[in-house]
């Protein structure tokens, strides 16, 4: 049997992370990918094509759509190879519930929103506060060095606020506000004493970073980008981990099981099934990080039973799968103005506004608990936008000549835990590898449906005050999980009677295995995560280090 020093399940963005810190802490490490192999800018390859270079001007194809259903609504022509085929990997869906997911070395670390935002000891005393779900076994304090350690190697651009929901970091410069955003903020100053739009904090290069060009403003970002101004495990941490010798990464080998040894009572290794051949392999390992996205990793806990472990590895607690959370999304209300018509941008910038929670920051004042924060975009209609009728210089020249400018705000809302929630394992139906089809149980509660009304509320009196004109929401249309911020299931706790994992994200019942992705979140807050995964495995992976190097493991 092969054996390595660790294996990280998962190569993602926590995933890539876990391989840059234990290899150069000196870890001989295998990274195991269940997709196949992507190398940074060789396999980009529609990332210098416009969308007349591809079929269908980039839309998706009626047989893109039956491979992809749930996909489609998320991908394009020319990212459609970053993203599964729903047919190929079917779940089941108890109530609706868009699981999106990308099969690949780099997972969806190449395809994500890149909007980079910490919690704040609001979010992690949220729920001792409320009594709802289990306390934070942490606070701000364990995490803020490693935020700044992340935001240091990852380049995150914005702008220092003084805000105590969102705290700051050592941004680089950030990406400028267009005309019509910086009209809306200065607007909500003007009539609000309690919200604030900031510059969107997000991980694209304003500047070079050790190897990485910075962003050209291309909006060619979820292709891939060939300069490597965002961040992405394949253009960072998985390249840093390869450079120390320790690092071996396996594609195409799907995680069927963690192993358990009765003896040590820890975990032995893992179990996996080659995508392609089909064939079983098993390797051994002194210490795993499950970072196969929430979801996933639930999965592949639930199926390692064992005799000392019925429910599942590391289930003692009944609470692994349960707590699924994620955010309300795709809410959202636009409006127009005829300001500024004298002035435009150059390129297609990531950038955006943000606008942090503003409600129940102190106490609970309002009818609902926790809250939401918005982004906001502002374009100005250009040639997708019009519908014309023409031919020759004529129509050209309409085609070429700028529009009136749209602000758009879309809600980002907080769902809270909740044990019915959940993601289990069909007894009854698998997929092709013979594994358990994944079962998702989700619902939005009553505090969430209220966050939902009292969004597109704000949002219609935001525009309204601003002077925006044609203003239309839509709501109610978008199933849950397409914020593809999927978290819960293996959460945190200080009582292992009721969580999974501890501070450290160490599992209690099997002390060599660290579930540092999604799964080990305790509540959602309203922040875009991805950041607070990145801190947490870095934060994980030195604690798991030394107490190997102190024989505790």
């Amino acid at each position: 049997m092969d054996s390595f020093d660790a294996i990280v399940i998962g190569s993602g963005i926590s995933g890539g992370w876990a391989a840059k810190e234990l290899t150069e802490k000196g870890l001989k490490t295998l990274v195991i990918e269940r997709g196949r192999s992507v190398e940074h800018i060789k396999d980009y390859p529609t990332a210098l094509l416009e969308d007349w270079d591809l079929p269908f001007r980039n839309k998706l194809s009626l047989e893109d759509k039956n491979e992809r259903p749930i996909q489609s609504s998320v991908c394009n022509q020319a990212n459609k190879h970053f993203f599964v085929k729903d047919s190929e990997h079917p779940y089941i869906q108890e109530k609706p519930f868009q699981w999106i997911r990308g099969y690949q070395v780099g997972g969806r670390s190449l395809t994500w929103g890149r909007q980079c935002y910490r919690f704040s000891d609001i979010d992690f005393d949220a729920n001792r506060r409320d009594g709802v779900g289990v306390d934070w076994p942490i606070r701000y304090a364990d995490l803020e060095k490693w935020y700044d350690y992340v935001e240091e190697y990852v380049g995150v651009s914005g702008s220092s606020e003084s805000l105590k929901q969102l705290p700051d970091g050592p941004f680089l410069p950030p990406i400028e506000m267009n005309c019509i955003e910086r009209y809306f903020s200065d607007k909500l100053k003007e009539n609000y004493n309690d919200r604030k739009a900031i510059v969107a904090r997000m991980a694209n290069l304003t500047a070079p970073k050790k190897g990485r060009g910075q962003c050209l403003y291309r909006d060619r970002c979820d292709r891939g980008c060939p300069f490597g101004g965002y961040f992405s495990s394949n253009s960072s941490t998985l390249l840093d981990a390869k450079k120390t010798g320790n690092l071996t990464l396996i594609t195409d080998e799907i995680v069927k099981e963690i192993t358990f040894d009765p003896t040590s009572k820890k975990a032995r290794g893992v179990k996996m099934i080659n995508a392609k051949t089909k064939t079983e392999k098993e390797i051994s390992a002194r210490l795993i990080f499950l970072n196969a996205s929430t979801i996933a990793s639930t999965s592949i806990l639930l199926n390692s039973k064992c005799t000392e472990h019925p429910n599942g590895l590391g289930n003692s607690s009944d609470q692994i799968g349960r707590n699924l959370m994620g955010h309300i999304s795709s809410y959202g209300s636009h409006g127009i103005t005829r300001r500024f018509l004298d002035k435009n941008y150059k390129g297609r910038s990531p950038g955006a506004l943000y606008l942090p929670r503003y409600q129940n920051l102190d106490s609970n004042t309002e009818e609902f608990l926790r809250g939401f924060a918005f982004q906001i975009k502002g374009r100005r209609q250009n040639w997708r936008d019009k519908n014309l009728k023409g031919i020759g210089a004529s129509l050209k020249e309409e085609l070429f000549t700028a529009g009136i400018w749209t602000l758009y705000i879309t809600g980002r809302g907080e769902v809270l835990p909740n044990e019915e929630n959940r993601v289990q394992l069909s007894s009854a139906e698998k997929d092709k590898w013979g594994i358990p089809l994944v079962s998702i149980n989700f619902s939005y509660g009553d505090n969430e449906l209220k966050l939902i009304e009292e969004m597109k509320k704000q949002e219609e009196e935001m525009l309204s005050m601003a002077g925006f004109e044609e203003i239309r929401s839509y709501s109610g249309t978008h199933t849950p999980g397409s914020a593809v911020h999927e978290m819960g299931t293996a959460r945190m706790g200080r009582d292992p009677r009721n969580s999974v994992l501890n501070g450290f994200n160490q599992m209690h019942d099997v002390p060599n295995i660290f579930i540092t992705d999604g799964s080990f979140m305790t509540s959602s807050g309203v922040q875009n995560p991805s950041l607070t995964y990145m801190a947490a495995t870095a934060r994980a992976c030195e604690h798991a280090v030394e107490l190997l190097k102190n024989g505790i493991l």
